[in-house]
């Protein structure tokens, strides 16, 4: 099997409301999605989405990924796709890092390796481990009452797993946090996300004035170094997130015994290929993970499901879905949300037929 054409897509996937986070620094209203479809000379197709959270989330951003496919197209035609190791060795050698650009890519090839082995992806990648995968209810920041009565809603939809946003300032934070945090119900988890908004002071301020080791917090400072201070200085279990973009990331906060738990984006680490080793590393030492897409439609958010569904329970804590931001639906097919759970059909590949009529004619072709 060869690969012949790959043919790239981009799709707005507008908010169905604003969205802030980071203490309210970042706003978003639109996100900028590339999807891929891979095709071969035994016609098979497979389909990736690459998202990035907007321009100023990240250093990543949806013009880069396009701008970097126009470098790995042309080496990745001819090869096998079915071989996705050597393809992601092909895609490294063409455009040394850029992470971001090469994870639509990499996720097409595995639709095509399912879909080539008649298997859904879950299989390929370790097996379903449960039922389904338990879903976050994520909660931009806003105030002490607009948050709760977010978290309160997302509770009657049947979700047990809260992430608010938070990191405005030291008092206000504490706040929300001490209001969140008395409507908590038994059986509920709740993570504070600051996505990097307070110094190591201010997240030692805010995390010791909280008299509870029940909540996560996530991405309390701007880098791995500061969120090291901050894990010696404090109590409750720190999940690292935007820090975490390589395995040598991962290998670094491990060692230094920084990070409980990761946010494991797909989209940001280089698609399946590279989040999965290091999924099977955090199941050897003991990190728990949120395994999730940076942005998405059906497309991606069906592809980290599949991951997370093939990760023992033990080591998922939840899964983000950025399609429940959104109503823009490019694919039929995929994971089913009900009830704050996500499950999976087990139709070969990712399980998804891309609407054709959504995605429109490709912004570029290569043959």
């Amino acid at each position: 099997m060869k690969i012949t054409r790959i043919s790239v897509y981009q799709v707005d996937l507008p908010l169905e409301k604003p969205y802030w986070l980071s203490g309210g620094r970042l706003k978003f209203e639109k996100l900028d999605s590339t999807i891929v479809s891979i095709e071969t000379d035994e016609g098979i197709t497979g389909w990736g989405e690459g998202c990035p959270w907007g321009v100023t989330y990240l250093p990543a951003f949806a013009g880069g990924i396009r701008a970097g496919i126009v470098e790995l197209a042309p080496a990745m035609l001819g090869h096998d796709p079915r071989h996705i190791d050597q393809i992601n060795h092909i895609m490294d050698i063409a455009l040394p890092g850029h992470l971001y650009v090469k994870s639509a890519l990499d996720m097409a090839c595995w639709d095509i390796l399912g879909k080539s082995a008649n298997l859904p992806l879950y299989a390929l990648l370790g097996g379903r481990y449960s039922s389904h995968v338990t879903l976050q209810n994520s909660v931009s920041t806003g105030t002490p009452e607009e948050m709760v009565a977010i978290v309160q809603a997302g509770r009657a939809k049947g979700y047990t797993i809260h992430t608010a946003k938070i990191g405005a300032d030291v008092s206000l934070d504490i706040e929300r946090i001490h209001a969140l945090l008395a409507d908590l119900k038994t059986g509920e988890s709740i993570t504070f996300d600051v996505n990097r908004a307070w110094l190591p002071d201010q997240a030692i301020m805010v995390m010791n004035t909280i008299n509870d080791a029940r909540p996560y917090f996530e991405e309390p400072c701007e880098t791995l170094e500061e969120s090291r201070t901050v894990r010696r200085l404090t109590r409750q279990p720190i999940i690292l997130d935007e820090c975490i973009q390589s395995f040598g990331d991962l290998l670094l906060a491990q060692r230094e015994q920084v990070a409980q738990g990761i946010g494991l984006k797909v989209g940001r680490v280089g698609g399946l290929t590279k989040a999965k080793r290091m999924r099977d590393f955090c199941i050897a030492t003991g990190i728990r993970m949120n395994i999730e897409e940076t942005g998405a439609s059906q497309i991606g958010d069906t592809a980290t499901i599949h991951l997370a569904i093939a990760t023992p329970e033990t080591h998922r804590h939840a899964s983000w879905d950025c399609s429940a931001l959104h109503s823009v639906i490019t694919a039929d097919g995929g994971y089913i949300r009900e009830g704050g759970k996500a499950t999976l059909p087990d139709s070969p590949g990712l399980g998804i037929e891309a609407r054709m009529e959504v995605l429109g004619e490709p912004v570029a072709v290569y043959s």
